[in-house]
């Protein structure tokens, strides 16, 4: 059916579940893998499992500061002692060396001594036992492998890339990581009312969306860009055919408003629309659209969020994620499932989603839930997705966290 058609119809809206299935499936198969330095792969999800290189730790390591002894104390020292880096030299029965923490021991049967256990006889160079029990091999020693072996799976395909798995790969003798690319997202904020500084004056207020959306969706993709279109039919056409972005996130005009041009433009450039408004509160007029694909042959989408700030966010929950998520090459993040402590108001035919606190994990509405307000959202601990009529005390429900970076 062509879009301009549809402008003004009512399209029958799609529910809250079948919507993010269908954000999903909207983005087929993830993003090509691509090989990065462990720097550059921060935040990508692995696009094949990470497997040790090489056993962890790779020798016998001393987990304490002391001495490495031989045999039965007490022990005459020698050498200069080892440290982290270093190469230990055989340690002959009855003697001893001092070691670092991480240093590599000596081969053999080999304890370690804490240094608060030891005292030296500096003269006679002779080391005591002053522990409770002898030093028996195996003790305060990291063991060859104790993490892992050389060919152990450590990770499976689809983690993300986070400071800790930079520093596990790193240990596990990676320089590279094979990682999906991460889908490049641009945010088109609509409107000639908003304002970019000072108070609301003359029917302009304060832009909030673009402070509020580009730190939430670089969660889930790269945004290469943020631009402002004014409500000009032509303007908007020419931004979402232009884009070089994997995915055009816009707001506002997602309604039939006299200046919501968002449908039309879309119909002019032989977009497919996926999703023509959602059966949740906030942000049932949101939209999702294949576009025509950019001129070096990769797919495009376009997800449409309203122009209220906690409707666009519900929509970004709803579309954004899913479909970003799923190109980027990682898992559909788990709502956390928690009791209600306090009973959470429903849309008599539509999902809500409702900012709500947990405590003792239990959810609890917060006010100022309306489409337009973020004070709600500020305070919240993540969104109640909350079935047609509402939820009693002593009930569950799904809470789903917003992203922050």
């Amino acid at each position: 059916m062509n879009l301009v058609a549809r402008i003004g119809a009512e399209a029958p809206a799609k529910s809250w579940a079948q919507a993010r299935d269908t954000a999903r499936d909207a983005a087929g198969e993830p993003l090509p893998a691509v090989a990065r330095e462990l720097a550059d792969a921060l935040g990508h999800a692995l696009a094949e499992p990470l497997v040790a290189l090489t056993d962890l730790p790779p020798f016998d390591t001393s987990a304490m500061d002391g001495w490495a002894v031989a045999g039965p104390g007490p022990w005459r020292l020698g050498g200069t002692g080892v440290l982290a880096g270093g190469r230990p030299e055989p340690l002959a029965e009855g003697t001893a060396v001092s070691i670092a923490t991480g240093a590599e021991l000596p081969p053999g049967p080999i304890a370690v001594l804490r240094s608060e256990h030891g005292e030296v006889e500096r003269s006679a160079r002779i080391l005591f036992n002053r522990a409770p029990s002898p030093p028996v091999p195996g003790r305060d020693v990291r063991p060859r492998g104790q993490e892992c072996r050389s060919g152990e799976p450590l990770l499976p395909a689809g983690t993300t890339v986070t400071p800790a798995v930079l520093g596990l790969a790193a240990a596990a003798g990676y320089d590279r990581l094979v990682v999906h690319r991460r889908p490049t997202v641009e945010l088109l904020v609509l409107g000639d009312e908003l304002l970019d500084s000072g108070l609301p004056r003359r029917g302009g207020v304060r832009d909030a969306l673009s402070p509020l959306l580009p730190p939430m969706l670089q969660c889930g993709g790269d945004v290469i860009g943020r631009r402002r279109i004014a409500d000009d039919f032509e303007l908007l056409h020419d931004a979402i055919r232009h884009s070089p972005a994997d995915v055009v996130v816009t707001t506002g005009s997602t309604a039939a408003g006299p200046v919501d041009f968002l449908h039309a433009a879309l119909a002019e450039t032989g977009a497919r629309l996926l999703v023509d408004s959602v059966a949740v509160r906030p942000g049932h007029p949101m939209l999702l659209a294949e576009l025509p694909p950019a001129a070096d042959g990769r797919n495009r989408r376009l997800v449409g969020l309203p122009g209220n700030p906690l409707a666009a966010v519900a929509g970004t929950v709803t579309l954004a994620f899913p479909l970003l998520r799923r190109l980027s090459g990682r898992p559909d993040a788990e709502p956390r499932r928690v009791e209600v402590s306090a009973e959470l108001p429903g849309h008599p035919r539509s999902t809500r989603l409702l900012p709500v606190l947990l405590r003792e994990n239990a959810a609890a509405p917060l006010p100022f839930d309306g489409p337009a307000m973020l004070r709600g959202l500020a305070l919240a601990d993540g969104l109640a997705v909350v079935p047609p009529g509402g939820l009693p005390i002593g009930s569950t429900v799904d809470v789903l966290e917003v992203p922050r970076p």
